[in-house]
């Protein structure tokens, strides 16, 4: 796709610098929504929404909270974006956000590096899960000693 004037939705699966939006469009507007359902019903701890916060006010964007989609588009017609441009996902609930967006907006996902390069699909459920597969091949190829 080939925007004139997209926006960037951030999103916690790449709420950092090297985001691939960020990167590709750095003077594009950007977004990041508190999903306040989802911090709700899943229960999420300050804690992590602290870290989330952290992690967004180092970066050059927007804070809102609320309904994911309908802020993202919000935030589209504000700046009357012809297009909305993010990473790829893997989290299921972010998907159907990203579906939403593009019933109404043309979305564009970009592919993030990533962290490690696992054999199978991460299991998403826990943070521990995941690092036990992870870990291991993060240090692969480092000396014992």
């Amino acid at each position: 796709m080939s925007f004139q004037r997209p926006i960037l939705w951030i999103h916690e699966e790449a709420l950092g610098a090297r985001n691939p939006a960020l990167q590709a469009w750095p003077e594009a507007p950007a977004v990041f929504v508190f999903d306040t359902r989802w911090i709700q019903e899943a229960r999420i701890s300050r804690k992590r929404i602290g870290f989330l916060y952290e992690n967004a006010i180092d970066l050059p964007l927007t804070l809102r909270k609320g309904d994911v989609s309908t802020e993202v588009l919000a935030f589209a017609r504000r700046h009357q974006a012809d297009g909305v441009v993010s990473s790829t996902m893997v989290d299921p609930r972010l998907e159907r956000i990203g579906a939403a967006i593009d019933a109404e907006l043309p979305l564009e996902l970009m592919d993030p590096e990533p962290f490690v390069e696992l054999s199978r699909p991460p299991q998403l459920g826990r943070f521990s899960r995941y690092w036990r597969e992870a870990e291991p091949v993060v240090w692969q190829g480092y000396g014992s000693g």
